[in-house]
């Protein structure tokens, strides 16, 4: 059985981090393909867009509530 990870402060931020950069990686990545012209290019970055944003939120909303957890 797979262990399940530690949601330690240190993992959240480095998962928050790599999910930041994948983001701004993939908005470049739209940039370029808008001035192509391609629109199924367009769509397939948007289309990988959305979970990288969909998972930096599950990762803040973690990390504000290990926050008010610990101010309680």
């Amino acid at each position: 059985m797979p262990r399940k990870p530690a949601n330690s402060k240190v993992g959240l931020l480095l998962s928050l981090g790599s999910s930041v950069i994948a983001v701004v990686r993939t908005v470049k990545q739209m940039r370029r393909t808008r001035g192509t012209q391609d629109k199924l290019t367009t769509a397939n970055t948007l289309a990988g867009l959305l979970p990288l944003v969909t998972s930096a939120l599950l990762v803040l909303r973690r990390l504000r509530g290990r926050s008010r957890q610990h101010s309680r």
